[in-house]
């Protein structure tokens, strides 16, 4: 699909005004305590070039409290991981195809319940451009990626090497079959994918439409703003989620906020939040590969702080429920209803407590509203981009999981376990 012509545009932006949530009343951020967390990643030759970005949670059908949580690592592959945070499986990422070619690069995941008779982890990879599918069994993964597999936006592999490939990701299902909804990096695109059986128990893909999200946006005052970035890159889609029941899209673009949209691709998208950077204009500064913000005019949002990143849904009965997106900028997650114009509810932190630390610079972050052991009222698992006790010179990763009914305590959220289940 070509990208969005310019009288689209100005509609997104007309939406966007009449959608934006109003700020909440007070400014404090409630704190949380993980229950658990998952063992340490370290991002450099000694650790596996292992860096944590984005968790799914797959439930087991049969017992609940052996539910696992799988995690990207980028160079590092899979991890899997029990509800303790125990390690329990390691799935490396594919090797370079040639010796001038990028390795694979694990990067967002999503869990499908129930692919023609299977559960499956759908991952994109970002190094190779292509998606890698694993079916699931017992907490355990296997790989079962049909080898012809194309790439996902690129046409030969010279491409493929300039790192303008498959980034973002998440998983949906309707009467139509199995999809997944995938962005590009350093792009504004994001394409819609579907699974397709093949010969011997592989899983393959085809790509069926694309949409390019706006680079560019009009402001109040007349001017027209773009995010300051690397030149030549455009404002990019990273963390997404699909609500199943409504087949919406949420999609979190870095530098400019929260879209929703048909997952289907088709239709024009809704501006529902802003990051507070939203209209400061910036100069790229080539010595320090940095952006030199100018004065902030004041059109953006107060609830997040760029990047906003990993999408997730609470769902609860009757088409309630709350999405949450990760503030990355500062380290917080803001809650929105899931039903309406996606009101703004709250928001908290993930920090410090009973000999755990919390979570920093989170990328990708799931919810699951089911009793999953002794998570019995949910479990939320984010990435922590900051992990400690920090190791001087390694980069330190991991994934923290937090009791649901810790965050609906401390933002009078509600507890639903019975409201939806992903197997229904």
């Amino acid at each position: 699909m070509r990208p969005l012509p310019a009288l689209l545009l100005t509609a997104l932006m007309v939406a966007a005004s009449g959608g934006l949530a109003a700020p909440a009343a007070g400014s404090g951020v409630a704190t949380v305590i993980p229950e658990a967390e998952t063992p340490a990643l370290y991002d450099d030759p000694a650790g596996g070039n292992a860096n944590g970005d984005d968790p799914a949670i797959w439930l087991d059908p049969y017992d609940s409290a052996r539910s696992v949580v799988i995690g990207t690592a980028k160079e590092g592959g899979l991890y899997v991981h029990d509800l303790d945070g125990r390690q329990i499986q390691h799935l490396p990422a594919p090797a370079a195809p040639g010796p001038d070619d990028e390795p694979g690069r694990f990067n967002n995941v999503d869990v499908v319940h129930g692919f023609g008779g299977r559960d499956l982890a759908i991952v994109s990879d970002r190094g190779r451009d292509r998606l890698a599918i694993y079916a699931i069994s017992r907490g355990r993964l296997t790989d079962v990626t049909d080898p012809a597999a194309p790439f996902v936006f690129s046409a030969t592999q010279e491409q493929v090497n300039e790192a303008e490939t498959a980034y973002g990701l998440a998983a949906w299902k309707d009467a139509t079959g199995t999809y997944a909804l995938v962005s590009r990096r350093h792009r504004t695109s994001v394409g819609l994918v579907k699974l397709l059986d093949r010969p011997g128990g592989k899983i393959g893909y085809r790509l069926v439409r694309t949409l390019d999200l706006p680079a560019s946006f009009s402001l109040p005052d007349g001017r027209s703003w773009s995010p300051c970035l690397e030149p030549g890159e455009q404002p990019q889609v990273e963390g997404m989620v699909v609500d199943q029941q409504r087949d919406v899209l949420y999609a979190a673009q870095e530098d400019v906020g929260i879209w929703r949209l048909r997952a289907d691709l088709t239709g024009a998208p809704t501006l529902v939040d802003r990051v507070r950077e939203y209209g400061v204009p910036g100069t790229y500064d080539p010595a320090t590969d940095e952006c030199v913000p100018g004065a902030d005019p004041g059109h953006g949002g107060t609830h997040l702080a760029a990047d906003a990143e990993g999408l997730t849904i609470y769902y609860r009965r009757d088409g309630k429920g709350y999405l949450l997106a990760s503030s990355q900028g500062d380290s917080t997650f803001a809650v929105y209803r899931r039903e309406g114009s996606n009101a703004y509810l709250g928001q908290f932190r993930i920090g410090a407590g009973d000999g755990l630390d919390g979570a920093e610079h989170s990328d990708g972050s799931t919810v699951l509203n089911v009793p999953l052991g002794d998570f019995d009222k949910g479990l939320f698992v984010a990435h922590d981009g900051e992990n400690t006790p920090a190791t001087a010179d390694r980069e330190n990763t991991n994934f923290k999981l937090v009791d649901w009914d810790d965050i609906a305590d401390e933002l009078d959220l509600e507890v639903d376990t019975g409201g939806w289940r992903p197997r229904d």
